[in-house]
Order: C-alpha cells, then sequence, then structure tokens
C-alpha cells in the first residue's frame, strides 16, 4: 500500500513549532512595540526572550551582540532591528561539518537520557533513517531495568528493519553491549545502536554504569566511531538543560536529540541547551511517525520559531 502523502518536513517543522511560534510573537510584541530603542526596549527584549525559553546565557548573548549591530548601523526603531536579532540566534546554533561523521563509518551510537523523554523511539526512527542510507543496523538493549523497555526496543527494531541484541530483564546492561559488539563485528554491522537506562536520581550508578559501557567499547571495538546522543524532552523547557547538564558530568555527549517539539509551546529550549552548553543539536522530533525525526536545521528552524524567511 503506498504511503500517504506527508508534507515537506519545513511545512512539517513550521506546524510542529506553532504553538513555540505563536508563545514567542505574543511574548516579542510588547518588546517591539517600544518606540525607540533605549534601555525599556533592551530590558523588555530580555524578558521576552527568557520567558520563550531561550535561556538566561543565550539571551545575554544575542542582546549583547544586537547592542554592537545597533550601535554598527546606528538604528533606532525596534522593528529596524528584529531581523539582526533572529541573525544573532542563528548564529548561536551552527552545526559542525563533521556533525554526522558517524553515518559514515563504522560507528556505536551510545543513547542517553532520562525515562520518558524518548530514546527508544528516537532509536528506532534512527534506525530506520540510516537503514534508508543502505546501512546494516544493529540496536542494543542496553535498558534492562525499566519493564517493557526491551519489548517496546523490539517492536522499532522490528519496524526499522534492524537486527537486535536483548538480555534478560535485571542483567547487566554492560553484559547486553558486550554480546551486542561481538554480533556487530561478526555480522560486519555499520551502526550499533545502544539504549540504556533512563535513572538520573542515583547519578552515582549511573556513572559506573556508563564508564563499564565505556571500557568495554574501547577494549572490544576500537576501530568504531563513537558517538553519544543526549535525547531531551523539549515539552521540559527549561529542566532539558538541568538534564544536559547533569549527563554532560558522566558521559561525553557529542549531541543532542530534542523531541516533542511538536507539542509544546517551550520550543526556544533547542536554542538555549545548545548555546549554553555548546553541545549540537543534531537531530529534533516534531510527531509520531518513523520519519519524523530529522536532522536539525539551523536556518530552517529558526524560520519556523520566529516565522521569518
Amino acid at each position: 500500500m503506498a504511503e500517504e502523502k506527508r508534507p515537506g518536513f519545513f511545512a512539517r517543522l513550521f506546524g510542529g513549532l506553532t504553538k513555540s511560534r505563536n508563545q514567542i510573537k505574543e511574548n516579542l510584541d510588547e518588546a517591539f512595540g517600544c518606540s525607540v530603542i533605549d534601555e525599556d526596549f533592551y530590558e523588555a527584549l530580555e524578558e521576552a526572550l527568557v520567558a520563550s525559553d531561550m535561556g538566561i546565557e543565550t539571551t545575554e548573548t544575542v542582546i549583547e551582540n544586537l547592542r554592537e549591530i545597533v550601535e554598527d548601523l546606528e538604528l533606532t526603531k525596534p522593528a529596524d532591528c528584529k531581523k539582526y536579532m533572529v541573525d544573532c540566534f542563528r548564529q548561536q546554533m551552527k552545526v559542525g561539518n563533521t556533525a554526522y561523521e558517524f553515518e559514515d563509518r563504522t560507528s556505536v551510537v551510545l543513547v542517553v537520557g532520562v525515562n520518558g523523554v524518548g530514546k527508544t523511539t528516537t532509536i528506532g526512527k534512527l534506525a530506520a533513517k540510516l537503514k534508508a542510507k543502505r546501512k546494516k543496523v544493529m540496536i542494543a538493549a542496553a535498558d534492562t531495568f525499566r519493564a517493557a523497555a526491551t519489548e517496546q526496543l523490539t517492536v522499532w527494531a522490528q519496524r526499522a528493519g534492524a537486527d537486535i541484541i536483548t538480555g534478560q530483564e535485571g542483567a547487566d546492561p554492560a553484559s547486553v553491549v558486550y554480546d551486542a559488539v561481538n554480533a556487530a563485528k561478526s555480522r560486519k554491522a555499520d551502526v550499533l545502536l545502544i539504549d540504556t537506562a533512563g535513572r538520573l536520581h542515583n547519578k552515582k550508578n549511573l556513572m559506573e554504569e556508563l564508564r563499564k559501557i565505556y571500557r568495554i567499547l574501547e577494549r572490544s571495538y576500537p576501530e568504531a566511531y563513537l558517538e553519544t546522543l543526549l535525547v531531551l524532552d523539549g515539552t521540559t523547557g527549561q529542566n532539558a538543560i538541568l538534564q544536559a547538564r547533569s549527563f554532560a558530568e558522566v558521559a561525553d555527549i557529542t549531541g543532542l536529540v530534542i523531541t516533542k517539539l511538536d507539542g509544546t509551546a517551550k520550543g526556544g529550549i533547542a536554542v538555549a541547551v545548545q548555546s549554553e552548553l555548546e553541545i549540537p543539536v543534531k537531530y529534533i522530533g516534531v510527531g509520531e511517525q518513523i520519519d519524523d525525526l530529522q536532522k536539525f536545521d539551523p536556518q530552517a528552524f529558526v524560520e519556523a520559531l520566529f516565522d521569518t524567511k
């Protein structure tokens, strides 16, 4: 049965960010309604951006850069500097040229994040994207503590057409990773995706668990390129930054995945978390379908968030 035609990703992104865009517009209208660019304008703009989940540090950086632009161009009306403010945000969100290096090498992608953020679905969707690029994909179900985690991941693996390695419930996650590495090597997998437990309340246990996994990967699969993706729930707003900081303390996070952006007015968090942690957002989720996980495009995101082209 032919798949129904769906709108292009920008249209879906634009639609998915409707709540965030409306919230930001409402917050910014007062600031840009000021008659002149003065300290009252900058104060109103700062309050509006922080209220839009752009983050305090990011907001301060953008306003500092905007002040320089306003002075250099001798702008006097707030409306005249709006496009420059958007450009400042765009500059905060650039992803390096090697952001997706793992796609073109024999790789391991370790996926971390607290429970409920969408790790399992992210892995399934990422597996499907890699399969579409004709990659041989294997999944390791190393979240052995959450009830039904393995079953849920197995369903996604089947949907994506990827092999999956599982262990007994409550088994040592590192042992599952060890088995998965051996299977990936013997079956000549291109990418091994590893699901991990989402416990953050006991950071010591999480740290030790991740250390064991990293040790196995270093010893048993040194030839594989290692990517560690942190999955964050876009609906949690500023709490996502706190989670990201906590995970950055125990793991070498190389990229961020922000999910559920279609159901929140807190889309500005994608700007804040990348800018403040200096870790690139690599994927965003704007829907439930298997192809609703897409590579992050800062230009398109800013256009959709601020409704500017």
